[in-house]
């Protein structure tokens, strides 16, 4: 970390930097510049082009910015009701421990956050965190984040994992990290048998491209897996990077092979300055159409967009169910062909009044009382001017009303 790779100075001495890399550098109100030597060393000198360089290497395609960028374009810092804490969903809570990075991915949703101070979360503000998870029993589920939460020291570390296994209502903790691609050597004896303490333990990674999976990040992933930890990944759709069903079929057979299980492939976000990164939601869902019944189904991610406004990850996917009627439904299967099936000609519906499982949800929802955070008066709807760019028209709706 200290040998991080932060200035122009330091890069030209590695890389053949093209004009645009160099300004985007220079650029002081960019998101911070940071990349690890280890990283560093797997990006190809000469190819400006080069899918691991243009996740780290800023360009002045970031000083330029659309009406459809947005500082925080999940409404983030609105469904916090402490500072550090997201509780978007019922039953989840994401947890944001550092706003640090091992590098620094220049399509960040959250470059608003990271790398703007470099500091962890305190103690103050991490028990005030922990007293809202533990006051609030609807939380089966917390999600363990930053920046990178892995970048912190092992106590730390272990410090919120004990504190979550202490509230019976939390059932399972997640980290999501990147520390296995950019920083693989973090991912220790130590760490690991810290970390195998407290299963149920979920890691995601943040995997975009087939060259980030290296003989160092299988070793990390290995001690992780052997640890007993399941492991999932997330990828962004990244024009030019990753935009293409062979890299993106490439990738996810990989991360198999390394005991990664696909989860996500995400619609790049709105955030400032990262309209260079995005890709028509078509391309995705072409890259979905190539991997169902192309390949395996277990390296078959969801493709999902985090809706814009705060409203949660909307999963896409390619049209499989023509119609449907009372009789049956028609299909169209991964070659094209088509195929019906019929509908049962009697059917006893659920009956939820009957059902243990319905009424103890019912109770459960009625202690959710996450709406509230977001409650306040409907204001009046304002008429939406067509005349502007599509993509200006949801902002013509009250941003509280997006959000429900």
């Amino acid at each position: 970390m200290r040998h991080r790779l932060t200035t122009l100075e330091e890069l030209q001495q590695l890389l053949h930097l093209t004009p645009e890399e160099e300004r985007g550098i220079l650029a002081t109100h960019r998101m911070r510049l940071g990349i690890t030597p280890y990283f560093a060393s797997l990006i190809n000198p000469w190819d400006p082009n080069c899918p691991l360089r243009r996740q780290v290497v800023p360009t002045t395609h970031e000083l330029e910015t659309s009406s459809c960028d947005m500082p925080d374009p999940l409404r983030e810092d609105a469904q916090s009701p402490v500072p550090g804490l997201v509780h978007r969903y019922p039953d989840r809570v994401l947890l944001m421990v550092t706003d640090q990075c091992a590098s620094y991915c220049r399509h960040c949703t959250r470059r608003r956050l990271v790398g703007a101070r470099l500091r962890k979360m305190d103690r103050a503000q991490m028990e005030r965190d922990l007293a809202y998870i533990a006051q609030t029993p609807a939380v089966r589920d917390v999600i363990i984040s930053g920046g990178d939460p892995l970048l912190l020291r092992d106590e730390a570390v272990e410090h919120l994992l004990h504190s979550l296994r202490a509230m019976p209502h939390v059932e399972i903790v997640r980290i999501h990290t990147r520390t296995p691609v950019f920083l693989p050597q973090r991912i220790t004896p130590d760490l690991v048998a810290m970390l195998r303490r407290y299963h149920p333990l979920y890691v995601n990674v943040h995997v975009n491209h087939p060259r980030e999976i290296t003989v160092e990040m299988e070793r990390a992933c290995a001690m992780l897996a052997d640890a007993g930890i399941p492991l999932g990944s997330q990828t962004v759709l990244l024009a030019g990077i990753n935009d293409c069903p062979n890299v993106m079929k490439a990738l996810m057979r990989k991360l198999l092979q390394i005991r990664v299980r696909p989860y996500y492939i995400f619609q790049c976000d709105l955030s400032d300055g990262i309209g260079h990164f995005r890709t028509p939601v078509s391309t995705g869902i072409a890259i979905m159409e190539a991997l169902r019944g192309h390949t395996s189904g277990l390296a078959v991610p969801t493709f999902v967009i985090d809706a814009p406004g705060g409203g949660g990850k909307v999963p896409i996917a390619p049209q499989y169910l023509l119609s449907q009627s009372a009789e049956g439904v028609l299909l169209r299967n991964y070659e094209g062909r088509l195929a019906t099936y019929p509908q049962p000609t009697a059917y006893g519906e659920h009956q939820p009044e009957g059902c243990l499982y319905c009424r103890a949800a019912t109770v459960r929802a009625e202690q959710v009382r996450v709406a509230e955070l977001l409650a306040s008066p409907l204001p009046e709807l304002k008429a939406v001017d067509n005349s502007e760019p599509y993509c200006d028209a949801p902002h013509a709706v009250p941003e509280e009303v997006l959000a429900r």
